[in-house]
């Protein structure tokens, strides 16, 4: 990826904020592994793999109760909230055990910084989480700042998670653009007035392009120039 001279961003600091599971990691096969994990606890047999990711997506008391549904089990409020944070521990012992940055993404994170960008996470995974996650990729360093689940008194598809996210990097909405690969990515950003590019390699039951971003990417090689179209608007 090339970044001719003419084309690097006018204004000072510009900012780029990333949803993390299944935008900027491939995250899907250590959240299977977890969950298979209190299943055979309970003495539940495991759900394939394939199966499994195909529930990865709207967070990990959805991804329980789904599982849990599989096997014909209706969760209560009380041991759905149990079994998360049995999830949350066991997954934070196991964090990146097979998860990995999609391709190019280290790329684009070189390209976006050298032109004086400045780099965000806003995700919808606990905040703990997404900081052991982002250290064992090896990226964690790279942000300006992580915002989880529980930052903030709210979260995603709330714009002012969004909002928030910006103002601690000292951003503006006028030169921030956001990456994610979910409905609830498209929609905050839609909500916190900010341009959306979505990945259509990410979790979500439908095609990203359902949701109208503002532009959809195959792989990370296309973000510089999707970024660039969307600052010039």
């Amino acid at each position: 990826m090339t970044m001719p001279a003419e084309n690097l961003p006018t204004c000072s600091q510009p900012l780029i904020v990333f949803d993390l599971d299944g935008t900027l990691a491939d995250t899907a096969d250590d959240l299977v592994a977890t969950v298979n994990a209190l299943l055979a606890r309970d003495q539940l047999s495991p759900i394939a793999n394939a199966d499994l990711r195909r529930m990865v997506g709207a967070g990990a008391r959805a991804l329980l109760q789904r599982a849990y549904g599989a096997h014909n089990k209706t969760l209560s409020p009380a041991r759905l909230e149990a079994l998360f944070h049995d999830f949350l521990a066991y997954y934070e012992e196991n964090i990146c055990v097979h998860s990995h940055l999609f391709e190019g993404v280290e790329n684009s994170l070189d390209c976006f910084e050298q032109a004086g960008w400045s780099l965000a996470v806003c995700t919808n995974k606990i905040e703990k989480s997404s900081q052991l996650l982002l250290s064992a990729l090896g990226i964690k360093e790279r942000m300006r700042f992580i915002c989880g689940q529980n930052t903030f008194a709210y979260c995603k598809p709330d714009p002012r998670t969004l909002w928030d996210t910006i103002n601690a990097c000292q951003g503006v909405r006028e030169r921030t653009i956001m990456v994610g690969d979910s409905r609830t990515d498209i929609d905050t950003a839609k909500a916190a007035g900010v341009p959306v590019v979505a990945v259509s390699f990410g979790y979500t039951d439908q095609h990203v392009s359902h949701f109208t971003p503002n532009c959809v990417i195959d792989h990370f090689d296309e973000l510089w120039d999707a970024a660039q179209s969307l600052m010039k608007r």
